[in-house]
């Protein structure tokens, strides 16, 4: 009798208490909303929520309404807040590994990009970040086809770069460009319509829906497509805040980021397929490189790139470069 009485009562408890309530994760990125990339972190934080069954409450902060790009890796490694998104540019000195993706011609292929998610060198990428203070939780790449533009001619073989002042990426990156000839600059991609306009460089270098949101077609005649490098956007948590998380939480993050990394992709494609004939629309003259071309560009940037990646981030680049060649064969 007391032992049914107790189960009553307990049973009559349990129903009393109030729902638990969500864990609150803030996530800050720089992106617009009506970015491409924007509305896939969207569509990733209702996918968190779904799965997470509503333990986590994921509540966005684009366009810096929380912090400076600069910022945000700092800040969660601090836990000023639980989470970012970051393009990989933003590492800089304090993960020079996370700038892979900009080697010469050595992301070009979609499949690549698919198996990344569960591939060795982003799982080596994983560890870095863990070192930080940070769980990784999503990888999202946002291009693969880049444009050099030019008004005077094309930029298609490595003769063509010679004496050519281009928009530069990173010290890496840009000697590849140094080793065909040019002279680069570093500066944001906002102020680059502005020098290109007056001047200050010659040719640019960006994604090639970048070249058509920012209008480079009113100062730039010529554009050559090229899958020199890739772009990603990468999300990632507080390592404590992380593994506080249950494992439907953490099981949810998981999930989540590896349906978002496939939208982010399809998206990039999807993109990829539209922007050439609205270039050619706006009377841009085109060339799509062929594979003979890229591959005269890559004999001569990849090994600069790699030597000066090398040079910036010591054995975890050299490890993480052989893993990347072992994922292209």
């Amino acid at each position: 009798m007391k032992t049914r009485i107790f189960l009553t009562t307990t049973a009559f408890c349990i129903a009393a208490l109030p729902a638990l309530a969500a864990t609150e994760m803030r996530c800050s990125h720089q992106l617009p909303p009506q970015h491409e990339v924007a509305k896939v972190i969207d569509r990733w934080a209702a996918e968190v929520e779904t799965l997470s069954g509503g333990e986590l409450d994921v509540v966005l902060f684009g366009a810096n309404a929380l912090a400076k790009p600069e910022e945000n890796i700092p800040a969660v490694a601090k836990g000023s807040f639980e989470c970012a998104f970051s393009v990989n540019f933003q590492w800089g000195k304090t993960l020079p590994a996370m700038n892979v993706t900009l080697r010469p011609y050595a992301f070009g292929d979609v499949e690549m990009w698919r198996a990344w998610p569960e591939s060795e060198p982003a799982a080596f990428l994983d560890g870095l970040m863990a070192q930080k203070g940070l769980h990784n939780v999503a990888w999202l790449f946002q291009n693969r086809v880049n444009v050099f533009t030019s008004s005077d001619s094309p930029l298609i073989a490595p003769a063509d770069f010679r004496g050519v002042k281009i928009r530069g990426l990173n010290p890496a990156f840009d000697s590849g460009l140094t080793a065909l000839g040019a002279a680069t600059s570093s500066m944001p991609g906002s102020e680059v319509y502005q020098a290109l306009a007056t001047g200050v460089i010659d040719a640019g270098l960006t994604d090639i829906a970048a070249a058509y949101a920012r209008k480079y077609y009113e100062v730039q005649k010529y554009m050559v497509t090229t899958p020199v490098i890739s772009v990603f956007f990468n999300g990632y948590v507080n390592g404590r805040f992380y593994d506080g998380l249950s494992d439907t939480s953490k099981a949810a993050l998981d999930q989540a980021g590896k349906s978002a990394a496939q939208w982010a992709i399809d998206t990039a494609l999807e993109n990829e397929a539209l922007m050439p004939d609205m270039l050619r629309a706006e009377g841009v003259e085109l060339h799509v490189s062929t594979a003979e071309e890229d591959e005269a560009l890559k004999a001569i940037m990849q090994p600069a790139f790699d030597a000066a990646f090398i040079a910036e981030g010591g054995e975890d680049v050299q490890k993480l470069l052989q893993l990347v060649d072992g994922m292209g064969q």
